[in-house]
């Protein structure tokens, strides 16, 4: 194979890369030919369909055949041919109009082209990014889409998605700066904009340029981004796109970037995305949970960094798994682990693809790792030792074992000798163990991840193979018939392990040869238990088929079935038997052979549980050796049926002899074998068949149908017949073979040396012989049946068709395709849909089958048309009747989905044993055979797409008969089979469906119910295959959509039944969520022709079509303008008779909807509805139906939008307006040049030529189209207003309403196209509604006004100024009215209408808003909700109203002691909405707005009466406002509790956490904040604590870490003991929150030491306590190490004399405050426990030492001595589990000690 190849590449016409299994089939010389001529075939229909400007069918059809080309043969074409056809299908996909169905399937096609990018390097491909773009700009963000003027498919954004990733390695060089252009302007951090912009850079950037272009590609944009990334410090929606894009950065330019400085900030960043519980009582913040980094790219991204010189990213990653290790134990839960384990996952995973990368992988074009950062061996261990420990904890997880598994696998192909032992001492202690059924099934399936690893021993671990044998005599008890999951593991190891070694003693070896190694002598004496294995897996497993035989109950019952479970452990005995017969040698062999075969003929079993488990151990024994196994098997079994049915009685009992059947059973099961094998006992079997298959008993003459079944097959299939881990088998002499050396060997692709079943012709004569013999006297019987000339039993029948059956799927594989005419006409087409036939390895031979053909078909159709007509019941025949018919159409020797469900066991198999390290195919032998032999099922599966003929028309309409038929049964199967069938053949569903739709209409009399509803069905489908109801053409749908309405006259429907009215409703949903929009124009651009063109003249293979004509191409363009009108038409025609159907008079209302439903399926954006239509929906605006009116909403608002003027766009250079300079280098911020946009209260546009000279663009209204005459006329009409108003303003759900977008569209839309034509006729209304207080009419007002202010943006200033005047008043109205329910639909309302809209359009209504926010009038309820609309107002207009923002600021300052709770909590919200601009991004210019630190510093003024007192603060102030000024410190307090509502709620919100000046503020939380939950404290206190806990978690810069620590320090001296307890539960969330910053600052870290230490000996007992809390979390996730300085520390504290105990006169005060020597002696022993807790699941070396000092003090006075116990208890409690492992750490004395104590009477006290 290879030499050839080579010398293909240097002709430069070699394939870009083939299927490899292909030349391994028996017929694998034949394919090059055949691949060829197809290609040949697809490049000159393809390229002539393009010219002709045919996408339908033409190019669909051959697009679609270039993806089945690529499915058979792989890349299997030249490299310009590759390249042609990427460059054809990016010109389609991105046609303008293209419907997007076409556009899905032409890019899925693109996507697989573009997949293996080392194919085609950036010299050979260039793609332009812009296409893309804007196709992503027209669906994803579709302006059009919400207003149902588009219907886009679920799966398109995927898709596109997928697309843009393929296409992006080839996009021109100076892309990144074309794209940085387009979005920059995008990147508006307080804007939705801003989330759009960055998931373009993540989708679009190309990052795998070569080092010479990387000026041109990421070194424009990386430091902007990472300083972005890292200013902002509360995780937006965006940053995990960022960090997206920094994953794939890093993979793809490893060494060309250095990380380092950004290190410890990724890493902490990831750890706090893992969202792991931390510190006592915490609030998480709820956006952490949405916006977590995905774990996938944060393990791209980690493994990226690693290796190269500094070593820094190992010693944080290590820190990371150190720091979360305890999270792995077992008996921790929560939502936060399928994280932790699925970073566990991938990680391993990750670097072995790395490694592969640098070390195994062919050298392609992208850019390879430079030596200097490639990982070297010790990078590697480094690793393998820092996630090792979590691995293994994970391992009995909660969760199952899985990921632990794949780690493992992955880890053991770096490093089996770190990994494998350790998980093999937790595998023996739990193959021992009996009670923890769990822990076994965890071990085991991780084993067989390192199966692989283990067995082939290699350098690293060359004592591997040596467990393999203890290991698999240990499981066998697993195989246990009370244990289900057990059961199956232990089937998996087994067979896993026999996969992987040849079972052959080779203890003789040793005599014979003295060169061996020692670990070779060990395994050649151990394989001498090889058979002492073999034989007792067998007593197991009949053990567990003699506990599985079913009770005397079932038998009687007629159950046929096995359970589930049953059939499960069927199919794990029967592989693994297999598998491990295979691998064993010939001696080996002959002793289980004789076993089982003792086994199955001393018994009689019953067939269909045990009977079923023991045949299948035989066929696996026959399988494997057939010509030993046949000779004891065939002629035992002949024999005892000969004798046993000699009697002719026999024949005709109901109920056969048990022996009888389960011998049937056994020979049916041992003729699958190797056909050439079965030849010399043809006789014998021939006979028993005549002799059985007439049997009268059905279970009788099943088996004997299955064992005829089995021969047809046998005799003439393709297949392997051995699958061996070595080719050749084992059977050589040991003195040429040692086995020993083919341990775990994977197979060798290029001399597999498969043994193939090729049929002979002796074989196909004997099937042929067969089918003479006993399906052709059944086929006379039918036809004499069916003619009436024979009288037949229903039993006969069915015994009949049930040989006929299985005849068929027997040698289905012999039986030429159908013939017949093929049916033309359906679909006009000007290229040639001609169908390629693949050849399978099969000759048809005689013309015997012609003739059988026919004969079936014409039969078959006959009979059940007189099954039909004379016993309709007799539903057993017509159910085999629809097998044979479709197997007809669909077999060809295996079916689909047994096909589907191999290839996906397949790839499980393959994943669970590769090798991904070396890659290249490393696979075992079997798998290898099994791959090919998927390939050719495959070819012979490839018949999708099929030609339609007559004789398939006869047969699909057979089937419509049966689905339409009386019995629901048979019908539901019928049409499955239908379903089939219809997505089998080309363009059938255009001829089915006027026959369907036949029974549906309404003029009909004769149409029962049945096949009314089976009709329905059929238009249904099912939930994979085609709807016929909703078929993407214009043909089909103007057929069925008008069909389905009126079929609501039809005598056969009954609103009764509820069956049909749910059949209904499915329909009507399916297609709405089905429906896509169907193109109207199919205009194919110049240049998709021009590459057509080359496509066809390209070379190798060059296509022998000759070139179009210009006449011919001319056609087709005219046929093509013809083809747009005629679609057109059709589109007309199907809205008029949609609007037909539905105005029919006495139609019921539910169709009457269905119609409404679908006409608004029909509203497009490149086309206006007809006028009649828009009449139509118009009118339903006052529809007494509140669906329909809701349809016609949404219906008009588009209608609307397809009205839409176009505006003007007058570009503006923004230079020139604010007359400034163009600066050189970007600045983001308030720059000069966007001044003007800004509002500014002394340049207000309010007078005419004021507005007018503003820069705003305009137009007027001149005349009406008849569509808008339409509307116009009925929005003018008071009746028809007075009543949509009426309605609008009804209640829908109570409670539920909210403002609803549609409606605000629909009136933008009005006023928008109309101006200001129908205020007159609103007007009242409004004035009306405003004053109306209730929930509903407030609701209707907003939406109006809202819609009144956006629609207004282009009119002219005199309507503008009146419009004002209008709204005004209504507006101070309306918000003094508002009330609960409604002011959530005002401030929506006031959003919605600044939204992207120019301030200084809209200064009337923020002068409006600015009046007097809290005037106090109407309550402090009112307030809060002005507050709240202004605040709704403000955000939309982010940076450009600076001035209003300082306006209000003013204006709030002194407001700030509110004393309402509800205005507190608003004036918060809107204080963080004032700073939200003040952020500190890089390279930006200082922002206009109000400054944070400005503001702070004033309250800090404000608050210093409450810094200055010492005493607890209470919260006394009584909520009125009492008159006269109250002090500072009640003022104070009251600031406090705003100012506490503000942060809160910029914690979630904005940018930046705690400014300089914030943290000021802490002390005088601590000192506030409670110590106990308790949730009747009051709000003062309640606040800042769940503020602190907020700003805890907060992301701190470097720069802030020696501030809080200031802060900190400071508080700890302060002597409110709440404050110093307060302070470390603050530390604790903190540290771990912003662990690897503080890591990198050692000051910090020797500081946190300090102030835990320090307050380890604080009087208080709470805070000690706490501090001991503090500081065994710091050891235990590693940001404290246990040192000796610290423990010499503790212990001298320890060491402290306790004060004498005085004898007390009774009456004295006791003595409460302890001494100062006690709490220091307490101090050593907190520390000394601390200690002791921080490793809560192992025992380090230091620990037995600390618990013997730390139990010398268990008879100290209290607290001492409750300390004590409780450490001691704790852990009790958590070393329990592994206690086993545990004690060996300790001495006997040690032990002695502590079983004492644990189980001392003090214990209990």
């Amino acid at each position: 194979g290879a030499p050839a190849e080579e010398a293909g590449e240097r002709r430069g016409a070699g394939p870009q890369k083939e299927v490899a299994y292909n030349r391994l089939l028996p017929y694998g010389a034949r394919l090059e030919a055949e691949a060829a001529s197809l290609l040949a075939c697809i490049k000159g229909n393809l390229g002539r369909a393009v010219q002709l400007r045919e996408l339908w069918p033409g190019g669909l059809f051959w697009t679609r055949k270039l993806a089945t080309y690529i499915r058979l043969y792989g890349r299997k074409f030249s490299k310009e041919d590759h390249v042609l056809f990427i460059k054809l299908l990016y010109e389609l996909v991105t046609i303008q109009k293209l419907e997007i169905s076409m556009m899905q399937g032409f890019a899925r096609l693109l996507i697989n082209l573009l997949k293996k990018k080392e194919l085609l390097s950036r010299d050979d491909l260039e793609l332009p990014w812009r296409p893309l773009y804007e196709m992503l700009e027209r669906i994803l963000y579709s302006k059009t889409e919400h207003l149902g003027l588009n219907w886009f498919p679920n799966s398109v954004e995927s898709v596109l998605k997928t697309l843009v990733k393929s296409c992006r390695p080839y996009f021109p060089e100076n892309a990144t700066a074309e794209m940085l252009d387009e979005w920059r302007p995008l990147m508006c951090p307080f804007d939705v904009t801003m989330q759009k912009a960055i998931t373009y850079f993540e989708l679009f950037l190309p990052t795998t340029l070569p080092p010479k272009l990387h000026h041109k590609g990421f070194r424009l944009w990386f430091d902007e981004f990472i300083g972005l990334w890292v200013s902002v410090q509360n995780l937006p929606q965006w940053e995990g796109h960022l960090v997206n894009l920094f994953a794939r950065l890093a993979t793809d330019n490893i060494g060309y970037i250095d990380w380092d400085p950004y290190v410890p900030k990724i890493f902490t960043r990831i750890l706090r995305s893992l969202n792991l519980p931390v510190g006592s009582n915490q609030v998480v913040v709820p956006r952490y949970l949405t916006n977590a980094y995905d774990i996938g790219h944060a393990v791209m991204w980690i493994t990226a960094m690693m290796g190269g010189p500094s070593k820094i990213v190992q010693k944080h990653l290590s820190g990371l798994f150190s720091s979360i290790a305890s999270f792995y134990h077992p008996s921790n839960n929560g939502r936060w682990l399928n994280k932790l384990m699925k970073l566990l996952q991938r990680l391993p995973s990750s670097v072995v693809r790395r490694l592969h990368r640098e070390r195994y992988k062919k050298m392609t074009w992208l850019t390879p790792v430079p030596d200097s950062h490639k990982l070297t061996d010790q990078d590697v261990t480094d690793f393998v030792e820092c996630i090792i420990q979590p691995v293994l904890l994970a391992m009995f997880s909660k969760t199952g074992s899985l990921e632990a598994a794949q780690a493992l696998q992955n880890l053991a192909l770096m490093r089996p000798e770190l990994v494998i032992p350790p998980v093999l001492e937790k595998t023996y202690p739990a193959l021992e163990t009996l009670t923890e059924p769990h822990q076994l099934t965890a071990t085991l399936s991780c084993v067989i991840g390192v199966a692989r690893s283990l067995v082939s021993g290699g350098k690293w671990f060359p004592e591997g193979p040596t467990h393999m044998l203890p290991l698999l005599m240990r499981a066998l008890p697993g195989v246990d018939p009370n244990d289900f999951s057990k059961c199956m593991i232990t089937f998996q190891f087994i067979a896993t392990f026999s996969t992987l070694v040849p079972l052959v003693d080779c203890s003789s070896v040793l005599q014979e040869r003295d060169d061996l190694s020692e670990v070779e002598r060990e395994l050649c004496s151990a394989t001498a238990e090889f058979e002492d294995f073999v034989l007792q897996f067998m007593d197991r497993c009949f053990g567990l088929i003699e506990s599985s035989t079913l009770e005397q109950t079932r038998e009687e019952t007629e159950t046929e079935k096995m359970t589930h479970l049953e059939s499960l452990v069927e199919l794990g005995l029967s592989s693994t038997f297999s598998t491990i017969l295979t691998q064993c040698s010939k001696d080996i062999f002959k002793v289980a052979l004789e076993k089982v075969f003792n086994f199955a003929v001393s018994n009689i079993f019953e067939t269909r549980v045990a009977g079923r488990m023991v045949a299948d151990m035989c066929r696996a024994a026959v399988k494997c050796r057939p010509e030993e196994s046949l000779k004891l098997f065939v002629p035992h079994c002949c024999s005892v049926i000969t004798h046993l049915t000699i009697n002719d009685d026999v024949l005709h009992e109901e109920e056969l002899d048990k022996e009888l059947l389960w011998n049937l059973q056994l020979l049916s099961e041992i003729t699958r074998v190797d056909g050439k094998k079965l030849l010399p006992y043809r006789e014998q079997l021939v006979k028993i068949l005549q002799r059985t298959l007439r049997l009268t008993c059905k279970q009788g003459y099943i088996l004997s149908c299955n064992l005829l079944h089995h021969l047809l097959r046998s005799t003439t299939l393709i297949y392997p017949t051995e699958y061996c881990s070595v080719p050749g088998g084992f059977d050589k002499p040991l003195s040429e073979y040692f086995p020993i050396k083919d341990w775990g060997k994977p197979g060798d692709l290029w001399n597999l040396d498969i043994q193939w079943h090729v049929p002979s012709s002796e074989e196909i004569n004997f099937a042929f012989y067969l089918l003479d013999t006993f399906l052709q006297p059944e086929l006379t019987k039918l036809e004499h049946h069916a003619e009436g000339k024979l009288e037949m039993s229903r039993d006969d029948v069915q015994q009949c068709l049930s040989i006929v059956h299985n005849c068929l799927i027997g040698s289905g594989n012999i039986l030429p395709p159908l013939k017949g005419e093929r049916i033309a006409h359906l679909v006009p087409s000007l290229v040639s849909l001609e169908e390629t036939k693949l050849y399978t390895g099969v000759d048809y031979g005689r013309s015997i089958l012609f003739l059988l053909n026919w004969v079936m078909r014409e039969l078959i159709s006959s009979s059940y048309y007189y099954i039909l007509d004379n016993s309709e019941d007799d539903t057993k025949s017509l159910f085999l009747i629809i097998k044979i018919i479709s197997d007809v159409l669909q077999f060809q020797g295996s079916h689909k989905h047994e096909f589907d469900s191999r290839w996906k066991s397949f790839n499980l198999v393959k994943k669970s044993m590769e090798n991904r390290l070396q890659g290249k195919k490393q696979h075992i032998r079997a798998l290898l055979i099994d791959r090919v032999m998927l390939q050719h099922e495959l070819r012979t599966l490839t018949v999708e797409g099929c030609e339609y003929k007559n004789i398939h028309q006869g047969m699909i309409r057979d089937l419509l008969c049966l689905s339409t038929s009386s019995y629901g049964q048979v019908r539901n199967k019928a049409q499955q089979a239908f379903f089939t069938a219809l997505g089998t053949y080309n363009f059938c569903c255009r001829d089915i469906i006027p026959l369907v739709l036949e029974f549906l209409r309404p003029d009909r009399q004769d149409v029962t119910q049945q096949q009314f509803k089976g009709a329905l069905y059929c238009l249904l489908g099912n939930h994979s295959g085609v709807c016929l109801a909703n078929l993407h053409d214009w043909d089909c749908i103007v057929q069925t959509w008008p069909a389905i309405v009126s079929s609501g006259l039809s005598k056969a429907m009954s609103l009764e039944k509820p069956s049909i009215v749910r059949l209904f409703d499915d329909l009507a949903e399916k297609i709405h969520r089905q429906y896509e929009t169907i193109g109207l124009d199919f205009t194919v651009p110049k240049k998709c022709a021009e590459i057509a063109v080359l496509l066809q003249r390209s070379e190798h293979p060059s296509t022998n079509l000759t070139m179009l004509t210009s006449e011919e191409i001319q056609l087709g363009i005219q046929r093509q303008k013809e083809k747009n009108a005629e679609a057109l038409q059709n589109y007309e025609n199907l809205v008029n008779m949609l609007l037909d159907c539905v105005e029919q008079r006495n139609l019921p209302w539910k169709f009457e909807h269905i119609g409404i439903g679908f006409l608004s399926l029909l509203l497009r954006d490149d086309r206006v509805l007809p006028v009649r239509a828009i009449r139509f929906f118009v009118q339903c605006l006052t529809h007494d139906a509140i669906v329909v009116r809701k349809m016609a909403i949404s219906a008009v608002a588009g209608i609307l939008k397809q009205l839409k003027r176009v505006h003007k766009t007058v570009p503006i250079c923004p230079y020139e307006v604010s007359g400034n300079l163009k600066p050189s280098s970007i600045q983001a911020g308030d720059r000069l040049d966007n001044q003007w946009l800004h509002y500014d209260g002394q340049n207000l546009p309010k007078t005419k030529q004021a507005w007018e000279s503003c820069c705003f663009t305009k137009l007027s209204l001149v005349f009406l189209l008849q569509a808008e005459q339409a509307i116009y006329d009925h929005f003018s009409d008071p009746k028809f207003v007075e009543q949509l108003i009426k309605f609008l303003s009804l209640e829908d759900r109570k409670g539920k309403d909210k403002f609803n977008p549609r409606r605000f569209c629909l009136f933008k839309g009005l006023f928008r196209n109309f101006d200001d034509a129908f205020l007159p006729v609103l007007k009242p209304h409004l004035e009306r509604l405003v004053a109306d207080c209730h929930e509903s009419t407030q609701r209707c007002v907003a939406e109006i006004i809202a819609g009144l202010i956006r629609g207004s943006k282009h009119w002219t200033f005199e309507k503008v100024e009146k419009l004002w005047m209008l709204l005004c008043p209504l507006l101070r109205t309306a918000l003094s009215n508002i009330t609960v329910e409604t002011y959530n639909d005002w401030g929506t309302c006031i959003a919605t209408s600044c939204e992207s809209r120019d301030p200084r359009k809209l200064h009337f209504l923020f002068e409006l808003l600015l009046e007097s926010p809290l005037s106090g009038e109407g309550g402090s309820f009112v307030d809060a909700c002005r507050l709240y609309v202004l605040q709704g107002g403000l955000a939309q207009q982010e940076w450009r109203v600076p001035e209003l923002l300082h306006r209000l600021l003013k204006y709030l300052e002194p407001k700030l002691t509110q004393v309402y709770k509800n205005v507190r909590e608003r004036i918060g919200s809107v204080l963080t909405y004032i700073f939200m601009i003040d952020v500190s991004l890089p390279n930006t210019a200082p922002t206009k707005s109000p400054r944070i630190h400005e503001f702070t510093t004033r309250i800090l003024e404000k608050l210093k009466p409450l810094m200055e007192v010492d005493e607890e603060i209470q919260n006394h102030v009584m909520e009125e406002n009492g008159v006269g000024e109250q002090d500072e410190r009640t003022q104070g307090i009251k600031l406090l509790k705003t100012i506490l509502k503000w942060l809160m709620a910029s914690a979630g919100r904005s940018f930046s956490t705690a400014v300089t000046e914030q943290l000021q503020l802490l002390p005088l939380f601590f000192k506030i904040a409670p110590v106990e939950n308790d949730n009747s404290y009051d709000e003062l206190k309640r606040d800042a604590k769940m503020c602190l806990s907020l700003m805890s978690q907060g992301l701190l810069y470097p720069q802030q870490v020696p501030l809080v620590l200031q802060v900190l320090k400071q508080t700890a001296k302060s002597n409110s003991w709440h404050a110093r307890y307060t302070v470390l539960t603050y530390l604790q969330t903190m540290v771990f929150y912003n662990l690897f910053i503080f890591l990198n600052n050692e000051e910090a870290v020797s500081d946190i030491r300090w102030l835990v230490i320090k307050l380890l000996e604080d009087e208080q007992l709470e805070v000690r306590e706490m501090a001991a809390t503090t500081l065994s979390g710091l050891l235990q996730c590693s940001f404290l190490t246990m040192d000796g300085p610290m423990q010499t520390h503790f212990e001298q504290l320890c060491k402290m004399r306790l004060p004498k105990k005085r004898k007390r006169d009774p009456g004295t005060v006791a003595d409460t405050i302890p001494s100062g020597d006690l709490v220091k002696r307490h101090a050593g022993v907190l520390g000394l426990s601390a200690c002791i807790l921080s490793s809560p699941y192992d025992v380090p070396t230091w620990m037995p030492q600390l618990l013997m000092d730390l139990s010398a003090h268990l008879n100290d006075p209290q607290p001492i001595e409750m300390t004590v116990k409780k450490t001691l208890s704790n852990f009790r409690r958590t070393h329990h589990d592994n206690w086993q492992e545990h004690k060996q750490q300790f001495t006997d004395d040690q032990l002695l000690v502590l079983t004492d104590l644990l189980v001392s009477p003090c214990y209990y006290a």
